[in-house]
């Protein structure tokens, strides 16, 4: 490893020799001074040439030749280079980035860039996501990813608490997870595999085997054609299943607790970077987030002059839009769980309503605006199982293999699946879930 020091620790360090790493963001080489702006992971500092010569005579001396060097190497670099530089920290007030800086003793160039980037400030989104590496570098771009850490981490300290287990389900199906629709399929071998478009049968199995608590975040997939700045092909779900629930509203607590826990989180360790960077001041929820069944919100809706075009029975984009102005209005809250949505348009595992079958216990999640999330209590009855799939046109035979998983027994259980590039895009006030995502996959974008 190179023994060096992070930028960010610099400015709690007594005046001394230290070493730093990183890439030249900018470089100001006047007559008789240069200045060079490094950055590294966990931020950037000024670099200062105060012995700039510019030209050798004959009677040159060893100091003179390597401070000549040392001002053609700074006046030759090209921003993006990684250098590794040892000199002499310096604490300064008058320095506006950290009040601190380094007297440039040694400055090695360990890779050279070009001079031409091709990523500007002013770069539109396609050519920023060709030169995602160099995207990244913004430290807007890399705080989005320490807040999805962050993020994360919360989450698996809930569950940890709670007795969850961490599992990692196949992504490779022999059978669709819901339906047909959506759906990549792929040779494998000698028949036909699918990606998952969720985990959602494999998170039921967990609760046959009793596991009780199970949570996963990983990777789905599906083939939607959709160019909207909240889909894409494939994407990273935070899914979660557990046992002995008496309803959806124990799922919905759960979920609300967790929401309130990563929001925390990230709140305390990244609240005054995702301010100062982003523009975004962060506000924790409160539990308990606004409920509101999906018939109501439909009213809601069309006395707010708004009537859902639909011919099925959900909910649209504007819709969820209207909601949300809604329950900000009327609670100012950024979450609103929406509650019972008809059997017709949810999955044939959806436990319905005792009382009404044409209504599911099963919720989605609205976050300023946006659908984050789905959840529901799954039906553990196999006949009833039996019944629904066969009421959606499923073949049962293609789902043997789930359907074996309520033959011996299963308890209440429920729970959710979310997508996370769409959560930090709506916490972090991004345009599109491409700046949330780490390398995007669209219909038409299948590199870098």
């Amino acid at each position: 490893m190179i023994n060096r020091v992070l930028i960010s620790e610099l400015s709690g360090l007594e005046a001394s020799t230290v070493t730093v790493a990183g890439w030249v963001e900018k470089v100001r080489d006047q007559r008789h001074v240069q200045f060079v702006v490094l950055r590294d992971e966990s931020g950037a500092v000024q670099l200062v040439n105060g012995g700039v010569v510019r030209e050798l005579d004959s009677e040159a001396d060893a100091k003179k030749t390597a401070n000549f060097e040392l001002t053609q190497a700074i006046s030759e670099v090209a921003n993006g280079s990684f250098v590794v530089v040892t000199g002499e920290l310096e604490h300064n007030e008058r320095v506006k980035l950290g009040g601190v800086e380094i007297q440039i003793a040694k400055f090695e160039v360990v890779s050279a860039a070009i001079p031409e980037t091709p990523v500007k400030p002013d770069s539109a989104i396609d050519v920023r996501m060709d030169w995602r590496f160099l995207d990244l570098r913004r430290p807007e771009q890399a705080l989005i990813f320490k807040v999805q850490t962050t993020f994360e981490h919360a989450l698996r300290e809930v569950w940890l608490e709670r007795g969850f287990i961490e599992v990692h389900t196949p992504k490779l199906m022999a059978s669709a997870s819901e339906s047909r629709a959506e759906l990549f399929s792929l040779e494998y071998f000698d028949t036909t595999a699918y990606l998952a478009q969720s985990p959602q049968l494999f998170k039921q199995m967990a609760q046959a085997a009793g596991l009780s608590g199970i949570f996963e975040v990983g990777t789905a997939f599906r083939a939607d054609p959709s160019f909207t700045s909240r889909h894409a092909t494939e994407f990273t779900s935070i899914d979660c299943e557990f046992s002995w629930i008496e309803t959806h509203e124990d799922v919905m607590q759960l979920h609300e607790e967790l929401m309130i826990a990563g929001i925390t989180a990230v709140k305390e360790k990244h609240g005054d970077q995702i301010a100062k960077l982003l523009g975004v001041k962060l506000e924790v929820p409160i539990a308990p987030f606004p409920r509101i069944p999906l018939a109501e919100a439909k009213e809601i809706v069309k006395s707010r002059g708004y009537e859902v075009p639909r011919s099925d029975a959900d909910m649209d984009p504007e819709g969820e839009r209207q909601i949300f102005a809604y329950v900000k209005e009327k609670h100012g809250h950024d979450f609103v769980f929406l509650t019972d949505y008809a059997s017709s348009i949810r999955p044939f595992y959806h436990m319905r309503h005792e009382d009404n079958d044409d209504l599911t216990r099963s919720y989605d999640l609205i976050y300023r605006g946006v659908e984050i999330s789905t959840g529901a209590q799954r039906e553990h009855r196999i006949e009833v199982i039996k019944k629904q799939a066969l009421e959606k046109g499923m073949d049962l035979d293609e789902i043997d293999f789930y359907l074996n998983f309520f033959k011996y027994g299963v308890p209440p259980h429920g729970g959710f699946g979310m997508g996370l590039a769409r959560v930090l895009m709506l916490m972090l006030g991004q345009s599109s879930i491409r700046e949330t995502t780490f390398l995007f996959r669209g219909p038409t974008r299948l590199t870098p």
